[in-house]
């Protein structure tokens, strides 16, 4: 099994000391997965600034739910899929939407179903999609601009999946009541 370090306020680099400090300030804890991106400082900032970036977009509450936990479930990340359930429950998402995205199930709305299923083709096929696959998903009422904050999201994702993959990040104590496994 793999290990990172996970740092702290008191052992980041230097640069990485006012990124944890907004961590706990914003969370009230420094989530595991910031201590650990704390070691390569210009890459907790990259996480940090892709996570603001996307909860900015044009999704909402449930929105940003299923294409968070499309790519989790879909990157198998032990950590995100119960962090992105605990936050699914701050923002008062439906917990029959968060129970489907972790079980892989289909989605009762069909919109959110059209978002989650583009948001799988996109990460399982590299951002190869065809124009069925496109049309299928403006046809939900999406657009182009959804498609491009969906590679936003895989951005992030990628930053914090692979990170917990080599790090084998502990799940936070607030977050372990959901914990996961594919």
């Amino acid at each position: 099994m793999t290990t990172l370090k996970v740092h702290n306020i008191e052992t980041a680099p230097t640069d990485s000391k006012p990124l944890l400090e907004n961590s706990q300030k914003a969370f009230g804890m420094i989530p595991g997965l910031h201590g650990v991106l704390a070691g390569a400082p210009k890459t907790l900032e990259a996480y940090q600034v892709l996570h603001k970036l996307f909860t900015e977009s044009s999704f909402n509450a449930e929105e940003l739910t299923v294409v968070w936990q499309t790519i989790n479930v879909e990157h198998a990340c032990h950590y995100c899929v119960p962090a992105h359930t605990g936050i699914a429950k701050m923002m008062k998402v439906d917990d029959a939407i968060t129970e489907a995205l972790r079980n892989e199930t289909p989605l009762e709305d069909s919109k959110l179903e059209a978002l989650r299923t583009f948001t799988l083709t996109v990460v399982r096929n590299r951002g190869h999609v065809s124009q069925e696959d496109l049309t299928a998903f403006y046809s939900a009422g999406y657009g182009e601009q959804q498609v491009l904050e969906i590679i936003l999201a895989v951005s992030q994702k990628v930053i914090s999946n692979y990170t917990n993959h080599i790090a084998n990040t502990p799940v936070d104590a607030p977050f372990q009541a959901f914990a996961w496994e594919k």
